[in-house]
Protein backbone atom coordinates (compact mmCIF):
# COMPACT_ATOMS: atom_id res chain seq x y z
CA UNK A 1 0.00 0.00 0.00
CA UNK A 2 2.38 2.62 -1.20
CA UNK A 3 -0.08 4.81 -2.33
CA UNK A 4 -1.14 5.87 1.37
CA UNK A 5 -0.16 9.47 2.47
CA UNK A 6 1.78 9.37 5.07
CA UNK A 7 0.96 12.07 7.60
CA UNK A 8 3.55 12.72 10.54
CA UNK A 9 1.74 13.36 13.83
CA UNK A 10 2.50 14.03 17.40
CA UNK A 11 -0.32 12.55 19.65
CA UNK A 12 -0.45 14.62 23.62
CA UNK A 13 -3.78 13.27 24.02
CA UNK A 14 -3.90 10.54 26.26
CA UNK A 15 -5.87 9.12 23.17
CA UNK A 16 -6.18 6.48 20.36
CA UNK A 17 -4.77 8.25 16.89
CA UNK A 18 -7.62 9.27 14.49
CA UNK A 19 -8.60 6.28 12.34
CA UNK A 20 -11.15 5.68 9.50
CA UNK A 21 -13.60 3.17 10.88
CA UNK A 22 -15.02 1.61 7.74
CA UNK A 23 -12.99 0.44 4.49
CA UNK A 24 -14.43 3.50 2.70
CA UNK A 25 -14.71 6.52 4.71
CA UNK A 26 -13.65 9.95 4.32
CA UNK A 27 -13.05 11.68 7.40
CA UNK A 28 -11.42 10.22 11.11
CA UNK A 29 -13.35 10.97 14.58
CA UNK A 30 -11.59 13.77 16.25
CA UNK A 31 -11.39 13.39 20.25
CA UNK A 32 -11.73 16.02 23.12
CA UNK A 33 -8.02 15.73 24.90
CA UNK A 34 -9.73 17.98 27.64
CA UNK A 35 -9.28 16.18 31.26
CA UNK A 36 -12.57 17.63 32.56
CA UNK A 37 -15.91 17.34 30.76
CA UNK A 38 -17.16 20.84 29.11
CA UNK A 39 -20.48 21.92 29.09
CA UNK A 40 -21.46 23.87 26.70
CA UNK A 41 -25.11 26.11 26.80
CA UNK A 42 -27.30 26.50 24.05
CA UNK A 43 -25.60 28.69 21.15
CA UNK A 44 -22.39 28.94 22.97
CA UNK A 45 -18.77 27.66 21.61
CA UNK A 46 -15.50 27.26 22.93
CA UNK A 47 -12.40 25.90 21.91
CA UNK A 48 -11.90 22.04 21.96
CA UNK A 49 -8.36 20.92 22.47
CA UNK A 50 -7.48 17.55 20.74
CA UNK A 51 -3.83 16.85 21.68
CA UNK A 52 -2.80 16.38 18.27
CA UNK A 53 0.02 17.81 16.31
CA UNK A 54 0.60 16.85 12.13
CA UNK A 55 2.87 18.10 9.83
CA UNK A 56 1.16 17.81 6.29
CA UNK A 57 2.75 17.40 2.75
CA UNK A 58 2.90 20.44 0.75
CA UNK A 59 -0.81 20.44 -1.30
CA UNK A 60 -2.57 19.08 1.44
CA UNK A 61 -4.97 20.94 3.69
CA UNK A 62 -6.79 18.44 6.78
CA UNK A 63 -10.29 19.79 7.05
CA UNK A 64 -12.08 19.38 10.36
CA UNK A 65 -16.08 18.99 10.31
CA UNK A 66 -19.11 18.18 12.37
CA UNK A 67 -20.06 14.27 12.82
CA UNK A 68 -23.01 13.87 11.09
CA UNK A 69 -24.63 11.35 14.65
CA UNK A 70 -23.34 14.51 17.04
CA UNK A 71 -25.19 17.44 15.08
CA UNK A 72 -28.64 15.53 14.41
CA UNK A 73 -28.63 13.90 17.74
CA UNK A 74 -27.15 16.95 20.11
CA UNK A 75 -27.12 20.13 17.93
CA UNK A 76 -23.31 20.06 18.37
CA UNK A 77 -21.66 21.35 14.82
CA UNK A 78 -18.02 22.94 13.88
CA UNK A 79 -17.98 26.50 13.65
CA UNK A 80 -16.29 27.76 10.63
CA UNK A 81 -16.91 24.42 8.94
CA UNK A 82 -15.45 23.15 7.68
CA UNK A 83 -12.07 24.74 9.38
CA UNK A 84 -8.95 24.35 7.13
CA UNK A 85 -5.86 23.35 8.67
CA UNK A 86 -2.94 24.82 6.56
CA UNK A 87 0.06 22.39 5.71
CA UNK A 88 2.47 24.64 7.55
CA UNK A 89 0.78 24.81 10.79
CA UNK A 90 2.17 23.47 13.46
CA UNK A 91 0.45 23.90 16.10
CA UNK A 92 -2.69 21.88 17.89
CA UNK A 93 -5.85 20.88 16.25
CA UNK A 94 -8.21 22.81 17.71
CA UNK A 95 -12.56 22.45 17.27
CA UNK A 96 -14.52 25.29 17.22
CA UNK A 97 -17.44 23.24 18.95
CA UNK A 98 -20.82 25.60 19.31
CA UNK A 99 -23.92 23.50 20.46
CA UNK A 100 -26.76 24.78 18.41
CA UNK A 101 -29.58 23.38 20.32
CA UNK A 102 -32.31 24.29 23.11
CA UNK A 103 -30.40 22.05 25.78
CA UNK A 104 -27.27 22.10 27.59
CA UNK A 105 -24.55 19.30 26.41
CA UNK A 106 -21.47 18.10 28.36
CA UNK A 107 -18.74 16.99 25.85
CA UNK A 108 -16.89 13.91 28.22
CA UNK A 109 -13.27 13.83 28.05
CA UNK A 110 -12.07 11.66 25.35
CA UNK A 111 -15.44 12.36 23.74
CA UNK A 112 -15.41 12.04 19.64
CA UNK A 113 -16.59 15.54 18.85
CA UNK A 114 -15.56 16.05 15.08
CA UNK A 115 -13.82 14.59 12.36
CA UNK A 116 -11.17 15.32 10.01
CA UNK A 117 -10.86 14.92 6.47
CA UNK A 118 -7.35 14.93 4.80
CA UNK A 119 -7.90 16.57 1.03
CA UNK A 120 -5.24 17.74 -1.99
CA UNK A 121 -5.71 21.25 -3.11
CA UNK A 122 -4.06 23.73 -5.65
CA UNK A 123 -2.86 26.87 -5.92
CA UNK A 124 -3.55 29.60 -8.74
CA UNK A 125 -2.69 32.42 -9.80
CA UNK A 126 -5.39 34.89 -10.77
CA UNK A 127 -5.97 35.73 -14.58
CA UNK A 128 -7.37 39.01 -14.30
CA UNK A 129 -10.23 39.61 -17.57
CA UNK A 130 -12.76 42.02 -18.79
CA UNK A 131 -14.98 39.16 -20.14
CA UNK A 132 -16.29 35.41 -18.59
CA UNK A 133 -17.11 32.56 -20.57
CA UNK A 134 -20.73 32.49 -21.22
CA UNK A 135 -23.00 29.43 -19.57
CA UNK A 136 -26.17 28.34 -19.27
CA UNK A 137 -26.36 28.92 -15.86
CA UNK A 138 -25.10 32.06 -16.14
CA UNK A 139 -25.65 34.69 -13.02
CA UNK A 140 -28.53 32.27 -11.43
CA UNK A 141 -27.02 31.13 -7.92
CA UNK A 142 -29.02 30.98 -4.56
CA UNK A 143 -31.68 28.23 -5.66
CA UNK A 144 -31.80 29.55 -9.39
CA UNK A 145 -31.69 26.30 -10.48
CA UNK A 146 -35.28 25.00 -8.88
CA UNK A 147 -35.98 23.10 -5.61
Amino acid sequence: MSDILKVKIINQSGHPLPEYKTAWSAGMDLRSAHTEAITLKPLERTLVKTGLFIELPKGYEAQVRPRSGMALKHGLSVLNSPGTIDADYRGEIGVIAVNLSNEAYTIEAGERIAQIVIAKHEQITWQPVEKLEDTTRGEGGFGSTGK
